[in-house]
């Protein structure tokens, strides 16, 4: 995953809620994909299978999120499983088959969690963050993100 890219979900996740929080640890398992196939195309079957890892550990992540106390975890529960069996068979064969089945799971989960996200209302996960504004500046045909630092006493006071 580029560097660039790692910057983008850490500043989405410092502004997010829990619903958002989940589509973007989907956006996250998506990236790694997007790894997987391009150490796949280029013959790096080590750099595919620590893509494939990576993925596999968003699926835990999403896994340990799972509340029991609702049904419909235990479905979801056994939808990761799934896809972390498939792309372990996918890292021993060296097929994208397996890939591209939980990839596909895995989408139609995701819209589903779009939806509801856009449904969430509640306050922000993390507190005393910085605000980021994003918009277009005098760069031309660039995106410039500022931040706005309005409280300077953020972080431990000793």
């Amino acid at each position: 995953m580029e560097n660039e890219l790692k910057k983008d979900f850490t500043r989405r996740l410092s502004q997010c809620n829990f619903g958002e929080m989940i589509v973007i640890i989907y956006d996250i398992f998506f990236a790694y994909v997007d790894d997987i196939r391009q150490a796949h195309c280029k013959g790096d079957h080590d750099g595919q299978k620590d893509a494939i890892r990576n993925a596999q550990s968003v699926l835990d992540e999403l896994i340990g999120s799972l509340n029991f106390s609702y049904p419909i975890s235990h479905n979801l529960y056994k939808l990761y499983m799934f896809c972390k069996n498939e792309l372990s068979r996918a890292m021993y064969e060296n097929r994208l088959d397996g890939v591209q089945e939980a990839e596909h799971i895995m989408h139609r989960l995701y819209t589903s969690f779009v939806e509801v996200a856009k449904q969430d209302k509640s306050a922000p996960l993390m507190k005393n963050t910085q605000q980021v504004y994003a918009g277009m500046t005098y760069a031309r045909g660039a995106v410039n993100e500022d931040y706005m630092d309005v409280d300077s006493h953020r972080g431990f006071f000793v």
